[in-house]
């Protein structure tokens, strides 16, 4: 059986027009966001995977509102600790943020996850929607940024941040038929 999953990044938020760290803040979309999800085409999907946080259950079902999504508690957004709702310009100038920026973002967040904490997380809600999809041939999955950049990383290599994707925009990975990844599909959807 064919199968492919689609990685969605959720629609903009206040917060992401503000250029803030929102991780497990739970924003709903902005005006913009609903709009710009609204004014794309998405691949088709037999089954919709969520994150259990607002923007993205919203996005969801902008989507794809014949289906109720399937809600993975790991796929959330990494905690960006004391830093969470607080954009580079407010930080600027506070030591822990600095250090944070001087270890190419290794470090933990003040009071957060680190990196890999948040990679290792995703990575199990990633398992079991993987394992929840089996019997599925189009699979979508409406997360967040670093949850997508995890998941792209452990399967692909290369730099973390390299997997970087826009808010409303994704990327499509084609299953072989014995399970393994072969194809990798960037960029934005149809406008």
């Amino acid at each position: 059986m064919d199968r492919k999953i689609t990685l969605i990044r959720h629609g903009m938020t206040p917060g992401n027009l503000n250029k803030c760290y929102i991780g497990i803040t739970d924003e709903e979309l902005s005006d913009e966001g609903i709009s710009q999800i609204k004014s794309r085409s998405y691949p088709k999907a037999d089954i919709v995977f969520s994150s259990p946080l607002l923007r993205c259950i919203q996005t969801a079902k902008l989507i794809y509102p014949t289906h109720e999504p399937f809600i993975i508690e790991e796929l959330k957004e990494t905690d960006f600790g004391c830093f969470e709702g607080k954009n580079y310009k407010e930080l600027s100038g506070v030591l822990e943020y600095q250090k944070w920026i001087d270890s190419g973002g290794e470090l933990a967040f003040p009071g957060g996850e680190s990196k890999q904490e948040a990679i290792d997380r995703s990575l199990i809600g990633f398992n079991k929607l993987i394992e929840k999809s089996k019997d599925y041939s189009n699979i979508s999955v409406i997360a967040h940024g670093g949850t997508i950049m995890a998941i792209l990383q452990s399967i692909f290599g290369g730099d973390y941040y390299s997997y970087h994707v826009e808010n409303g925009e994704g990327y499509t990975i084609d299953l072989s038929h014995n399970g393994i990844f072969n194809e990798f599909y960037p960029g934005s959807f149809t406008r």
